[in-house]
């Protein structure tokens, strides 16, 4: 069964998936409705030294429910959301999200950014 993570950053990237995942990733666009990203400070030294920027986006859910975020729901094995667990910087956690589409999805956000519960198991 495959999982979904709604990428909004750098799983964007083709480069990054293959240097995860080993291949490019399978995905369609989609949106997230009621968060807005905002910019924090990484100070995960592992990250960093990949070369990724100290400033990333993360996802907060926003008190205007017309606010939404643009992406990609990118199709995953359960193993390979487990490489991408391995990516995220030390201070992002994994939560579970509905997305506009009606998928139930994963998305990557900075700790303190947690609101949200693991997709329901279908």
């Amino acid at each position: 069964m495959s999982e979904y993570i709604f990428s909004y950053g750098t799983l964007h990237q083709i480069e990054v998936q293959v240097s995860i995942f080993g291949r490019p990733l399978k995905g369609s666009k989609d949106f997230l409705q009621g968060y807005a990203t905002i910019m924090i400070e990484i100070k995960d030294e592992r990250f960093l030294l990949r070369g990724e920027h100290t400033y990333q986006k993360t996802a907060m859910a926003s008190t205007n429910p017309n606010d939404r975020i643009e992406g990609t729901a990118l199709e995953v094995s359960k193993a390979e959301l487990l490489l991408a667990d391995t990516y995220e910087p030390e201070n992002y956690t994994r939560i579970g999200v509905e997305l506009v589409s009606g998928k139930r999805a994963w998305i990557y956000v900075a700790e303190d950014a947690v609101t949200s519960s693991p997709p329901s198991e279908n």
